[in-house]
Parts: C-alpha cells; sequence; structure tokens
C-alpha cells in the first residue's frame, strides 16, 4: 500500500493520525511534535527555526480531510495475509481485491448467513494487518475500525451463542486492543465511552464472567486502558461505581480457581490499580472485598514468582490512605505478614518494596496491635535489609520512618 509522501509525518514517517501545524508552516503528527516538545526541543525538525516558549499546534483539518477522502477510495490494497472466508456476493468480489474498506464491511455484515465465519476471517486479518504493518496499523485507526470492533465485542447476548460466535467475540477483543492508540491523551479512545451504555456495560460484565481466559485477560487490559485515558475519565467512574464490575473483577485477583488463568489475574490487578490511582474508586474497591483479593493475589504469587506484584502492592498503598482501607488490611487474613514479606525480597523482578512499606507504615501509625504484629513478622530485620540494599530515596525514607515509629513501642 503507497502512502502519498504528504500523507506522512516527516518525523514518524508513518500517516498522519492527528495533523498539526507549526508556525513555521511544517505539518507534523500530534503525538510525534509533543514527544518532540517534551524532550526540550525548541525548534522545529524540519526547518530548524526556533520556536520559542509557547508552540501553538493549529490542527490542519484541510489535510485530514483529503487523507480521509483517500482511505475511503479503496484504491489502495492490502497486503494478502491469511485467505478470509466470505459469503455474499458483495464479499466475495472484494476478496479478489482486498482494501481496507472490503474489511470493514466485512466486519458490518449483519444479514448474511454465516455471518460470523465471514468475521471470524476478516479479524484475523485486520489481527495480521495490525501486528504486522505500521501503515496498516494507522489507516485502520483512521478508518474508524475500533468502534466497529467493539461493537462486535458488546453486543445484546446471542439466544444460542455458537463457538464460532464466541470467536469473533475474542478475536474482536485482541484486534480493538491491538489498535488502541498508544498515547492516553489519544482523542479516538473516546469510543470506549460506548461503554455508558447500560446494555454494553452487562456485555463486558457477562464476557468478564463468563469469557475464556485470553478474554477475561483482554478485559483487564481495556479496563487500564479505560482508567488512565482523557477521554474516558467519566467512564472509568461509572465503571468503578458499578457493583456488578466488582463482582466480576475481585475473583479474578485471586487466582484461586481454573476459571481464572495467571495472565488474566495479573490483568485484573493492573486494572485495579490503574482504577484506585483515582481517589474517589477506593471506596467502592475496598467495599467489594478488593483488598482482602490482592493479599490474596500476593500470596500466589509470592509461591510462583510471579503476578503483579508491583501493582498490587501499589494498590494497597493507595486504600491504606483511608480509615476503612486501613482497616480492611486489618482484617484480612495474613495481611502484614504479607506486607513484611514483600519489603525485602531478594527477586529482582520485584520491585514493590516502597509500596509494601508505606503501606506499612500507614496502617501501623493508626494501630499499635499492627504494630506488634509487623514486629512479630520480622519487620525490623527486613527493614534493615532494605536500607543496606540498593533502595531508591523514597523507600529509604519511609524505611527509616517505619524503624523510628516502631522504636516507640
Amino acid at each position: 500500500m503507497s502512502i502519498p509522501h504528504l500523507f506522512r509525518c516527516p518525523i514518524s514517517l508513518d500517516i498522519f493520525t492527528d495533523p498539526v501545524t507549526l508556525w513555521t508552516g511544517q505539518t507534523y503528527d500530534r503525538p510525534c511534535i509533543e514527544r518532540w516538545l517534551a524532550a526540550g526541543h525548541r525548534t522545529c525538525p524540519v526547518t530548524v527555526q526556533p520556536l520559542g516558549d509557547v508552540t501553538v499546534l493549529v490542527p490542519n483539518h484541510t489535510l485530514r480531510h483529503l487523507i480521509e477522502r483517500w482511505l475511503s477510495t479503496d484504491q489502495h490494497h492490502l497486503p494478502e495475509p491469511a485467505a478470509t472466508t466470505v459469503v455474499t456476493e458483495e464479499a466475495e468480489s472484494d476478496a479478489e481485491e482486498p482494501s481496507l474498506g472490503a474489511l470493514k464491511r466485512c466486519l458490518q455484515q449483519t444479514d448474511a448467513a454465516g455471518v460470523d465465519k465471514v468475521r471470524v476471517g476478516a479479524l484475523r486479518k485486520v489481527m495480521t494487518l495490525a501486528s504486522e504493518s505500521d501503515v496498516g496499523h494507522a489507516c485502520m485507526l483512521q478508518l474508524g475500525f475500533l468502534p466497529v470492533l467493539l461493537q462486535l465485542v458488546f453486543h445484546a447476548p446471542s439466544p444460542t451463542p455458537s463457538k464460532c460466535h464466541t470467536d469473533v467475540e475474542e478475536l474482536a477483543l485482541q484486534c480493538a486492543l491491538s489498535l488502541m492508540p498508544s498515547s492516553a491523551a489519544s482523542p479516538q479512545l473516546g469510543c470506549l465511552n460506548m461503554l455508558k451504555n447500560e446494555a454494553s456495560l452487562a456485555s463486558f460484565v457477562r464476557l468478564l464472567e463468563r469469557g475464556r481466559s485470553r478474554t477475561k485477560a483482554g478485559l483487564g487490559h481495556l479496563l487500564e486502558t479505560i482508567a488512565t485515558a482523557a477521554e474516558t475519565r467519566e467512564l472509568a467512574l461509572v465503571v468503578a461505581a458499578s457493583p456488578r464490575v466488582w463482582q466480576a473483577l475481585v475473583p479474578l485477583l485471586q487466582h484461586d480457581g481454573p476459571a481464572t488463568d495467571a495472565c488474566a489475574s495479573e490483568a485484573a490487578v493492573r486494572a485495579v490499580a490503574a482504577i484506585c490511582a483515582m481517589e474517589p474508586a477506593r471506596g467502592s474497591a475496598i467495599h467489594h472485598g478488593a483488598v482482602s483479593a490482592l493479599f490474596k493475589h500476593l500470596s500466589w504469587a509470592s509461591a510462583k514468582n510471579g503476578g503483579a506484584v508491583s501493582s498490587a502492592l501499589a494498590t494497597v498503598e493507595a486504600m491504606a490512605t483511608s480509615e476503612a482501607g486501613r482497616r480492611a488490611v486489618l482484617l484480612s487474613p495474613g495481611a502484614m505478614q504479607a506486607l513484611v514479606r514483600h519489603v525485602f525480597m531478594m527477586s529482582s523482578s520485584n520491585n514493590g518494596s516502597e509500596h509494601a512499606v508505606a503501606a506499612l507504615l500507614a496502617v501501623c501509625r493508626e494501630s499499635r496491635a499492627a504494630r506488634s504484629e509487623a514486629i512479630g513478622a520480622g519487620v525490623v530485620t527486613q527493614l534493615l535489609l532494605l536500607l543496606h540494599s540498593q533502595c531508591g530515596t523514597m523507600a529509604n525514607a519511609k524505611a527509616r520512618a517505619l524503624l523510628k515509629l516502631l522504636k516507640s513501642m
């Protein structure tokens, strides 16, 4: 697929996704020029003219319109990945000269016999293009594939779901995740707000409860994106306030059953960590048992040398800033011992020492019983080992503060 030279960002050499123009007259893709400026550069990358302290990025609507027209012409054809199974006459003609427009039409078919088989073939082609071609990835994003894929995932449940139908849901979710913009500030992530719709959110919960392990892991990644993206802050609060979401999500944290594999559990932990970075969401998490579930995850992760340890500890630290969170820590069986164990661990994969110390400090400040329990679990030895290691400045300061507090016993 040959992209006209004027449609390529001079920094990334990929097709523009959000073209903006500097006062020098040069146009760049917004994420690229923002990274350039964030790195401290104060010149135009092409002309090397000084930009001054305040740089205005003017959206180039004309260029965007031209690119959208070019993308919609279907005159540019795709490289051939795996063959797509098609059943309609229109789809058969599209398959002879596959294009992005044809691929999108395959995904949008609703009334053809065997439509799920058509979609599975089209989705496999989308996945190949998204993973192997930066150009294909950018073009599909520009052509609006992401909302189409999300509609295939979050739809009304079929009265008689087949294996092929389940394959469509799983593949569509993986394709959507592969097309997600890397920048949390991307306006294209706004299409995730479809989950504000009650029926769509119900589909999300259904898949989180009954989907395959890969689907559950994918939904965890999606939740993490929702919690961190600028366009979905309101949606993140809606999700965080939903009892149904927590009832489906909390069991995944524990990794205590055959329906939850390690990847799904780790993705769930990272999702909860991202959600609980928002202070208003922490009360719901605590109320629905997330603290106890996180300690169960830590217990499993320590035994298997895996899991999302640092994210789990960071979330416990965040929750321990509230009285309800500290109470939940004290009421969770083995919680203090788990925190003490993670103050200093030989495993280089665990960088959560600072979070463990901070959580202990928050709980021990408010509870003499917690201080006694921590001392009994060997926290003093762990803290001394941490202080003699190459720990960070913040971990060092918190460890010293905790030692000082414990000396008052």
